[in-house]
């Protein structure tokens, strides 16, 4: 009985120090894991603005460029911009009555799958 407890007096302490140690590395790892997925959000997200605002004044500039063109062809000051804005108009109303939230709703759940939990999924196929 004496050298079993000497045994296990002797392991004891290693097996903590090694147990401290796990979880002190454990703890560093999802620190980094948190670190680089809030660097690769933050990237996105600028990305995404930068491209929003871009493709807006295209947007802009090209509906300008629509109204004059047709202004011009149409040999009126007004009319190219009212046909413009009757377009906008028509969508906004196609998208008011005509489409459901399902359809986006779908879009979004197809976009969307498997981005939150894709490392546990993974780690878990490994």
């Amino acid at each position: 009985m004496a050298l079993q407890d000497n045994g296990t007096k002797e392991k004891n302490p290693n097996i903590i120090e090694n147990l401290m140690g796990y979880v002190d590395t454990r703890i560093d790892i999802i620190r980094l894991e948190v670190q680089e997925k809030l660097k690769s959000s933050f990237v996105n997200i600028v990305h995404g603005v930068l491209l929003g605002l871009i493709g807006f004044m295209v947007l802009i500039f090209v509906n300008i460029f629509l109204g004059l063109l047709l202004n011009h062809l149409l040999d009126s000051s007004f009319w190219g911009f009212g046909i413009v804005a009757l377009f906008y108009i028509i969508l906004l109303v196609i998208l008011l009555i005509g489409l459901d939230k399902k359809v986006f709703q779908g879009m979004a759940d197809k976009t969307f799958d498997n981005t939150i939990y894709k490392t546990d999924k993974r780690e878990k196929s490994i």
